[in-house]
């Protein structure tokens, strides 16, 4: 009985009892074989950029649940004035650390999302989580694309970053950025979500995955 519970929570949170499976398992194996790396970084972003090491952010994993979604930080830090609020775009593009910039390109500042993973507040393959913001105001569009536990990577984040990276990096201001990404990168990436929630499974979830780790050495 208390199985078949555990497993409709899971299943209403969107996920399967296999997907969750390969998260822990793949989630614990990294924080084992990776953890001196994400202590070397941290002990580097320490000496070269001070505190704070992590940036904490308000993500949504169901279209009425948030997370925090941890990160090392990349950006100078700013006050409670609201400089943070939106996606980042060309606006922004002048707090990025040097160290940042470098982290960001090989996406190692996603090293603390492992322990998102074991928490359960994201999977390894799903759509990347929103912000809030966007949820309250597209909520047909997030109450599909949400059906699916969000992810550190997955088909739209695989095939629509670099396009997605170009198109904000031209926008000056917050206004522009906010625009761009709502008129056209929010239902382009909706669409590829869509995509993989019709199709996902085991397979398509180790194929997203190693593609993704192409993408890293290629970048290198």
């Amino acid at each position: 009985m208390s199985g078949n519970i555990c497993k409709r929570r899971i299943e209403r949170r969107g996920m399967t009892i296999r997907k969750r499976i390969f998260d822990l398992f793949f989630a614990s194996l990294l924080v084992v074989v990776l953890g001196p790396v994400l202590l070397i970084l941290l002990l580097w972003l320490l000496i070269r950029q001070g505190r704070p090491l992590f940036y904490v952010a308000e993500r949504m994993t169901t279209p009425t649940r948030a997370f925090a979604l941890w990160k090392l930080r990349t950006m100078e830090a700013v006050g409670s004035d609201g400089g943070d609020s939106g996606v980042s775009g060309g606006n922004k593009d002048a707090r990025i650390t040097p160290m940042g910039a470098w982290l960001r390109r090989r996406r190692l500042d996603e090293f603390p999302q492992l322990f998102n993973i074991l928490k359960g507040d994201l999977s390894f393959v799903g759509p990347r989580p929103p912000l809030r913001e966007y949820v309250e105001r597209y909520p047909e569009i997030y109450n599909q694309v949400l059906k699916s536990r969000p992810g550190v990577t997955g088909l739209a984040s695989i095939t629509y970053h670099q396009h997605e990276a170009g198109l904000l990096a031209r926008c000056q201001t917050a206004e522009e950025t906010d625009a761009v990404y709502t008129r056209i990168c929010i239902p382009a990436k909706a669409r590829l979500d869509l995509i993989y929630q019709r199709h996902q499974n085991t397979c398509f979830d180790f194929d997203l995955v190693f593609q993704t780790i192409g993408n890293l050495f290629r970048r290198r």
